[in-house]
């Protein structure tokens, strides 16, 4: 099971545009839903931040080990989604993942996490 979180700096001037990026996929969170099964993605959380002159999106997310980012799964929602991070997201910052030092998931709730990643 990996367990990340990532935090990437949004470009200036494109914190509107991030909003409404962040809009669109609460909008449609029952199709975004469907594309973690294919990529057995169980929890995926953005966070927003501001420090200093700059806002950042924080990526959490608990995956199996064998899980493919790159899901075939409603292409569409992805397309989309992809193209607001190219459009909002600074790539010359480079993204920083923060160093995992505790997973607390009980156990009961582990195995289920174990066993959903065997039925996709």
């Amino acid at each position: 099971m990996q367990v990340e979180l990532t935090r990437f700096r949004v470009k200036k001037g494109k914190e509107e545009l991030t909003d409404q990026w962040m809009e669109f996929l609460n909008k449609h969170m029952n199709d975004a839903l469907l594309t973690l099964d294919g990529e057995k993605m169980f929890v995926e959380t953005i966070m927003r931040d501001s420090m200093g002159n700059y806002e950042y999106l924080y990526w959490y997310s608990i995956q199996a080990d064998d899980g493919d980012s790159n899901s075939e799964t409603e292409k569409c929602i992805d397309t989309k989604h992809l193209e607001y991070f190219d459009k909002c997201i600074d790539r010359t910052y480079r993204p920083k993942n923060l160093k995992t030092e505790v997973v607390m998931i009980p156990q009961r709730i582990k195995k289920q996490i174990e066993a959903a990643a065997e039925e996709v």
